[in-house]
């Protein structure tokens, strides 16, 4: 495993266990703020996945534009 390899992987892993962590306290978080706005409930819910897949398609396009320059 390459230095560059090791840390996209120390980088995914920190990132699925922050990720996971959050999702653990998902239902508590959403039942709170359900008790105020189910609408609001729902719209945790939804940002919360959406962070997640957005996390991980800024960093691709990030290693896709540096493999790119370095092609190039």
């Amino acid at each position: 495993m390459t230095p560059e390899n090791r840390s996209s992987a120390i980088a995914a892993a920190v990132l699925l266990a922050v990720f996971g962590f959050g999702a653990y306290f998902l239902p508590t978080i959403m039942i709170a703020v359900g008790n105020l706005s189910t609408v609001a409930a729902g719209v945790v819910a939804v940002v919360f996945v959406a962070a997640f897949f957005l996390v991980f398609w800024l960093r691709g396009r990030s290693q896709k534009r540096r493999d790119d320059r370095n092609d190039g």
